[in-house]
């Protein structure tokens, strides 16, 4: 019988790479955590600090550094740093070198809340509390704050950062009543009556027209209200 020895160097190959990949895995597993490194991605403002992570991390797990590896649960450390209410989300990962790295995604405050209860509005519209650490520079919310008003400062928040004009400018949301949020400016002193957040692309682009037209003729001081409530105008009203 004649031998195939490409087979049998085939088959030994195999067994030779499989044994070196089980030691390297076992002696990968057997390494323990050398370090701690916390990056965060994105807005460099921070709400939540890398010492925070590191003492939430502490108070869950006590020292990580020379724990082995193969003891860590890699989604559970993500859980543990995502339970932090400035967190949007984290990922972690182990290095060969045996560095605990977490990816930290902050949480992004859009408007914030000055009522009974003080907190920010973030960017998907749920509430995010006050850090001790930075403070966000977003239009403040006065007036009557409901759950339902707040579902309509967030379209108008949302509208607003998508606009380079209206974001630079506008630096409060006063919410009136039902289907009636005024808005403060800047610059200007008057006061902009804004209604509900029915078509919000008409009444900016009507405001934006009208703000062009009286930059130009210097007559934006001559006004004390600019109303966008009605159907396709701006009416305003003068000191």
């Amino acid at each position: 019988m004649q031998i195939n020895w490409n087979y049998i160097k085939i088959i030994a190959l195999s067994l030779v790479v499989t044994g070196l990949y089980a030691f390297s895995n076992k002696r990968s597993e057997s390494k323990k955590v050398t370090e701690i490194k916390v990056e965060f991605v994105g807005d460099q403002n921070l709400y939540i600090t890398e010492a925070m992570v590191n003492k939430l991390l502490i108070q869950n797990y006590g020292s990580l550094t020379n724990v082995p590896k193969e003891k860590l649960v890699l989604n559970k450390i993500e859980k543990v740093i995502e339970a932090n209410k400035m967190v949007k989300k984290a990922q972690v990962y182990l290095s060969i070198d045996g560095e605990l790295e977490a990816r930290v995604v902050q949480r992004k405050p859009i408007g914030r809340i000055e009522g009974k209860h003080k907190f920010y509005l973030d960017d998907e519209g749920k509430r995010m509390p006050f850090s001790m650490n930075h403070s966000a520079r977003v239009p403040i919310i006065t007036g009557k704050v409901t759950g339902e008003s707040l579902e309509d400062v967030y379209e108008i928040l949302k509208y607003i950062n998508a606009d380079q004009f209206l974001r630079k400018n506008i630096i409060g949301i006063h919410i009136a009543d039902d289907n009636k949020y005024q808005l403060k400016f800047r610059m200007e002193q008057f006061v902009v009556h804004l209604g509900g957040v029915d078509s919000l692309e008409e009444k900016f682009n009507n405001f934006k027209a009208f703000y062009t037209k009286a930059n130009k003729d210097k007559t934006l001081n001559n006004y004390d209200i600019v109303s966008l409530e009605f159907n396709n105008q701006v009416v305003c009203t003068k000191i």
